[in-house]
C-alpha cells in the first residue's frame, strides 16, 4: 500500500508549524544586548551605549540604571518609561516624547533634548549640564534640585514647572515661557532671561547675581 499520499498532508502540517514558530522567534522586535526594545519591556541596567533607537516605541520600558550614553533616540516614544539613574550623556533625544517619564537622578549632560515633549516628566536631582533643551515642552515637569549649568532653554515651555532649588547657573532662558514657574531657592547666577515671560513666577529666595532680566523685588 502506498502511504505517501497520506503522509504529505502531515508533512506539510509539520513544516507549517515550524514556519510559524520561526516567525514568532524572529518577530522583528529589536533586541540589543538581551534587551527587547518594545513597550513594557524590562531592561534595568541594560547596555545600550550608542544604540540606534530612532522612532521606536519604548513606552513604559524599565530602563532604570541603563547606559544610553551617545544613543540615538530621536523621535522615540518614552512616555511613562522608567529611566531613573540612567546614563544619557551625549544622547540625542531630539523631538522624543517623555511625558510622565521618570528621569530622577539621570545623567543627561551634553544631551540633545530639542523640542522634546516632556509634559509632567519627573527629573528631580537629574544632571543636565550643557544640555540643549531649546523649545522643549516641560510644562508641569518636576526638576527640583536638578543641575542645569549652561543649559540651552531658549523658547522652552516652563509653565508651572517645578525648579525649586535647581542650579541654573549660566542657563539660557531667552524667550522661554516661565509663567507660574516655581524657582524658590534656585540658583540663577549669570542666567539670561531676556524676553522670557515670568508672569506669576515664584522666585522666592533665588540667587540672582549677574542674571540678565531676572524679575526684581525677590531679594
Amino acid at each position: 500500500m502506498n502511504y505517501l499520499p497520506l503522509l504529505i498532508p502531515v508533512l506539510l502540517l509539520v513544516l507549517g508549524s515550524h514556519a510559524i514558530g520561526g516567525e514568532t522567534e524572529n518577530d522583528s522586535v529589536p533586541q540589543i544586548n538581551g534587551c527587547r526594545i518594545e513597550p513594557d519591556s524590562k531592561c534595568p541596567n541594560a547596555n545600550l551605549r550608542g544604540a540606534d533607537l530612532r522612532n521606536l516605541d519604548m513606552r513604559r520600558m524599565d530602563l532604570s540604571g541603563a547606559d544610553l550614553s551617545g544613543a540615538d533616540l530621536r523621535h522615540v516614544n518614552l512616555d511613562l518609561a522608567n529611566l531613573e539613574k540612567a546614563k544619557l550623556r551625549g544622547a540625542n533625544l531630539t523631538r522624543a516624547s517623555l511625558q510622565q517619564s521618570n528621569l530622577r537622578l539621570a545623567d543627561l549632560s551634553g544631551a540633545s533634548l530639542v523640542a522634546i515633549s516632556g509634559w509632567a516628566l519627573f527629573a528631580q536631582a537629574a544632571e543636565f549640564e550643557g544640555a540643549d533643551m531649546r523649545a522643549a515642552n516641560l510644562e508641569f515637569a518636576r526638576l527640583s534640585g536638578a543641575k542645569l549649568h549652561n543649559v540651552q532653554l531658549q523658547a522652552a515651555n516652563l509653565e508651572m514647572t517645578w525648579l525649586s532649588k535647581a542650579d541654573l547657573k549660566g542657563a539660557h532662558l531667552e524667550d522661554a515661557n516661565m509663567q507660574e514657574v516655581k524657582l524658590g531657592g534656585s540658583n540663577l547666577e549669570n542666567a539670561n532671561l531676556t524676553g522670557a515671560r515670568t508672569r506669576f513666577g515664584n522666585f522666592q529666595d533665588a540667587n540672582m547675581p549677574g542674571c540678565v532680566q531676572c524679575p526684581k523685588g525677590w531679594d
